[in-house]
């Protein structure tokens, strides 16, 4: 599979696009910044034998992975992932016509990649719809090479966790996303601190945003996905990050993702600009004449970003975990 994919980065590619080499190479250019790699305590085990038994230790790290690569695009099965576009387009097209267009007798075309409004010049056309998808991020193929010095992750390689375009019906229709009291009550889940500032509502999890920037509208759509897949039993079609993250460690995973707090998640950019450092979305750009999209807007409109997320871990050192020991807390 790895080599198919490599394969595929070397064709010819649109504007807009990134491989998996590209993706791989610019995770790497932000590990020190975005990675926060600490020792933080000690663990304790019980190791027996024939012989008797020992209490061995072994360091207690912790450290952000970039579990998830989250595209946000306009054109269905358009995903910007080259070898994603490639791979998975189709059936992304395929379930969005068979769900719309036998269920509820919808085109493709009319569900979204628009805006709305009038033709009024008083009228703001910001309400945008995108497709979004997360995917499990490529370098955890390489996580292997480093034991006892990096966390196994909740994510695999390539695996598709969130795609709009199989989750069809509740990502366009908002079904049932309205009823969720965040939905309708303004300053329940604000990705901003509301009402000072806000980017937007995380809630409804859907691709419609009201949004007059569209990075800021990319990055919304980002963080519900991300919402989404961090959690389980959510009402749409998805593929849950849960679960055991590595037999030879104990792994504190994280958990859910929440909007604006950097303890639970952080983002990379990157497409279309690249950048190496990782921060969470939301931010108070109101005093800055170029606004936080300044120099991120994308001509074809594809955004996508690493979603980091912070993990603890210890090496296995007996049969048996007895407890651990934190001088320090982490994630700050």
């Amino acid at each position: 599979m790895l080599l198919v994919m490599l394969f595929l980065s070397l064709t010819a590619a649109r504007a807009g696009t990134i491989t998996t080499p590209e993706i791989l190479s610019k995770t790497a250019a932000a590990t020190i910044a975005c990675m926060q790699w600490t020792p933080i305590g000690l663990c304790f085990w019980l190791d027996c034998s024939f012989f008797g038994c020992a209490v061995k230790s072994s360091l207690k790290i912790g450290h952000y992975s970039p579990d998830l690569v989250i595209s946000s695009y306009n054109e269905l099965g358009g995903n910007p992932w080259l070898e994603i576009r490639t791979t998975l387009g189709l059936a992304q097209k395929t379930a969005a016509s068979s769900v719309l267009g036998t269920l509820l007798s919808i085109p493709i075309d009319s569900a979204g990649n628009r805006t709305e409004g009038s033709g009024h010049n008083r009228d703001h056309k910001n309400l945008l719809f995108r497709e979004t998808d997360a995917i499990g991020h490529p370098q955890r193929f390489f996580s292997g090479f480093l034991p006892g010095l990096i966390c196994g992750s909740q994510t695999r390689p390539f695996v598709p966790y969130f795609q709009s375009g199989i989750d069809a019906l509740s990502w366009r229709q908002e079904i049932p996303e309205m009823f969720y009291p965040a939905s309708f009550i303004p300053g329940l889940r604000e990705l901003g601190h509301w009402p000072l500032h806000t980017w937007g509502g995380v809630f409804p999890r859907t691709g419609w945003t009201t949004q007059a920037e569209e990075p800021k509208a990319a990055a919304l759509n980002a963080q519900r996905a991300g919402d989404i897949v961090t959690r389980t039993g959510q009402p749409h079609v998805y593929l849950p990050v849960s679960g055991p993250s590595s037999a030879n460690q104990r792994v504190w995973p994280p958990g859910p993702l929440i909007e604006t707090d950097h303890r639970t998640g952080t983002w990379q950019m990157l497409l279309p600009r690249t950048e190496t450092s990782c921060k969470v979305f939301g931010i108070n750009d109101l005093a800055s004449l170029a606004g936080w999209g300044g120099g991120r807007v994308d001509k074809g409109g594809d955004y996508v970003w690493n979603l980091w997320r912070p993990y603890k871990c210890c090496q296995r050192r007996g049969q048996f975990f007895l407890f651990d020991i934190d001088w320090m807390t982490y994630p700050r």
